[in-house]
């Protein structure tokens, strides 16, 4: 919160938090972002991801999710997602994991641009990630996502996020994460891509 020629108040938080045991692991993540000038709501964002997934063989797992979101920029009031598929270890090597995901799910959104009706749609959600370790001290990883809705192929979505983190010292470590989207059918005066570069330190509880 700082006050100059304007009152500007900002709050951000961004949680991930896994369980792994045997076969079964449980990962949850929540991303919120508020800002606020002079008593206008200038952005507000918040996603919540829950999955689980079951290890069928050692390169094989299957995935059940479910997320909601909101964000004010890109006029969306609500999205929910519900979704299931397989998941393939396309790599042995523990320094250099590449992973692939072929996943059908239900969607409903409510979008706040006037125009279009409430949504109900069955999307695909394939995605490809990687997590590279090349060095003790540095790690790349990036998971890229393609929504295509089945009923009309060319309303379709990607996004990809992508991070280098660089470690400091124990447990402190320097990061920078690049997120683009792209929608092919956006909300009434939405871009179609977008795109938010930040930088920060990390803490990782060991």
């Amino acid at each position: 919160m700082k006050r100059n020629t304007n009152d500007f108040f900002s709050i951000s938080n961004s949680i991930h938090v896994q369980y792994k045991m045997d076969k079964h692991l449980v990962l949850f993540k929540n991303d919120i972002e508020f800002q606020k000038i002079e008593g206008d709501k200038f952005e507000n964002f918040g996603i919540s991801h829950l999955r689980y997934n079951y290890r069928l063989r050692p390169r094989l797992t299957w995935e059940v999710f479910i997320q909601g979101q909101y964000n004010k920029v890109s006029k969306i009031d609500f999205r929910g997602l519900l979704g299931t598929g397989p998941r393939f270890k396309l790599t042995e090597d523990e320094n250099y994991k590449f992973y692939f995901g072929v996943h059908a799910m239900y969607e409903y959104e409510e979008i706040s641009d006037g125009v279009t009706p409430d949504q109900r749609d069955i999307r695909g959600s394939s995605y490809f990630s990687f997590s590279l370790y090349p060095l003790d001290n540095l790690s790349l990883t990036s998971t890229t996502y393609y929504q295509p809705r089945f009923s009309e192929l060319s309303d379709y979505r990607i996004s990809s996020q992508s991070s280098i983190v660089v470690k400091l010292i124990k447990n402190f470590a320097m990061k920078t994460t690049y997120t683009f989207t792209y929608d092919a059918a956006p909300a009434l005066g939405i871009p179609n891509s977008q795109y938010d570069l930040s930088t920060g330190l990390a803490y990782t509880f060991d």
